[in-house]
């Protein structure tokens, strides 16, 4: 596939093509994605821009079909309608976009995912499994006894590429892994799921699955009665999901992440106080998605400024330590990658208890 070049920019604004899940699995966090974009631009603003130009954002909607996104996004960049690129969305999408964005204009793909993004031009502020997923099974080990897991999972890059990571910490760890299992994202059998680790002789499941098959998971793991017996463990689960998933289906249910809503800092209050000013309290729920595409602009920004120039060549040059302080705490860029910290939190309701600083 051949990509057009960029057209020379003429525009006063600065336009970032926000890439956010509008439909599909994953569809229920773009409200408070688009929500939270909105509170970000207006911050960047309020500090004079990106290279003192006014920050704007076209969302293109990131639940499509990967390469119709990536034909989005082309399309946009070709002809000089955006500057740079970010938003919460799939690994899917995001391997459609690298050739359409890679050394055109920069990319800050701001969800957590498998890890070993290298290609120029694409900036990555999203948690990891050796710091998300790694150090929670270790602590449900050491502090709930929990051995030996079942992984259920979607099927395509971000569960299988984490999975294999799950398969290396089990080894660390003296962890057993009593089966996997993958179904199709967005229409697999998820009660087939259910029925595999009803059988299993696990005493947890980690979960690999998107927004609604999660939230069909849970439902059918409830109604089963296996709440009361496994626990379950998700890198991926928050607030919507909570609440779609209903109160009694969320019971003995671990998340880890950098951002809760419920999280107790200084930062992360003010973010949740900004946010509700803007949209008021029927605002879409606040969540680690949300708040990625929030950590996403602003490190846009400051990549950018720093570097004084878009250019990817400067990007990758400025990038190692670049460092900023957030509602996740510091985020810091070891290369193209940036690391912070990741908190394991217990469901409650419709909302998560922080349970410990991994």
């Amino acid at each position: 596939m051949v990509f057009g070049t960029v057209a020379p920019t003429r525009r006063q604004d600065w336009r970032v093509a926000m890439v956010i899940p509008l439909q599909g699995p994953a569809g229920l966090f773009g409200p408070s994605c688009e929500a939270i974009t909105e509170l970000a631009v207006r911050e960047l603003n309020a500090e004079g821009g990106i290279l003192g130009r006014e920050v704007s954002v076209e969302v293109v909607d990131g639940g499509a079909e990967p390469e119709v996104v990536a034909g989005r996004v082309d399309r946009l960049v070709t002809d000089g309608s955006v500057d740079a690129v970010s938003g919460w969305h799939l690994s899917s999408v995001r391997n459609a976009l690298a050739p359409v964005v890679s050394r055109r204009v920069p990319y800050v793909y701001t969800s957590l995912y498998e890890g070993g993004e290298r290609r120029d031009g694409i900036f990555c502020s999203g948690e990891t499994p050796a710091l998300q997923i790694r150090p929670a099974l270790r602590w449900l080990r050491d502090n709930l006894g929990v051995r030996r897991w079942f992984v259920v999972g979607d099927d395509y890059v971000w569960p299988h590429a984490s999975n294999a990571a799950v398969r290396r910490f089990a080894r660390e760890l003296d962890l057993r892994i009593d089966g996997e299992s993958f179904v199709r994202l967005g229409c697999g059998d998820v009660p087939g799921l259910v029925e595999k680790v009803a059988h299993a002789p696990s005493d947890g499941v980690l979960m690999l699955l998107v927004g609604q098959d999660a939230v069909e998971f849970n439902r059918h793991f409830a109604a089963r009665g296996l709440h009361e017996r496994l626990v379950r463990f998700s890198p991926l689960m928050e607030e919507n999901m909570l609440l779609a998933s209903g109160l009694g289906a969320t019971v003995n249910l671990f998340s880890s992440a950098s951002y809760f809503r419920s999280l107790v800092t200084t930062d992360a209050m003010d973010l949740l106080g900004g946010y509700l000013d803007l949209h008021g309290p029927s605002a879409p729920p606040l969540n680690n998605m949300a708040e990625s595409c929030y950590e996403g602009l602003h490190a846009l920004g400051e990549l950018v400024n720093r570097a004084g120039t878009p250019d990817w060549r400067a990007m990758n040059a400025a990038i190692d330590g670049v460092a900023f302080h957030g509602p996740r705490g510091t985020v810091e860029f070891h290369g193209q990658q940036a690391t912070q910290s990741v908190h394991l939190a217990l469901a409650d309701g419709y909302d998560f208890e922080i349970v410990t600083r991994l």
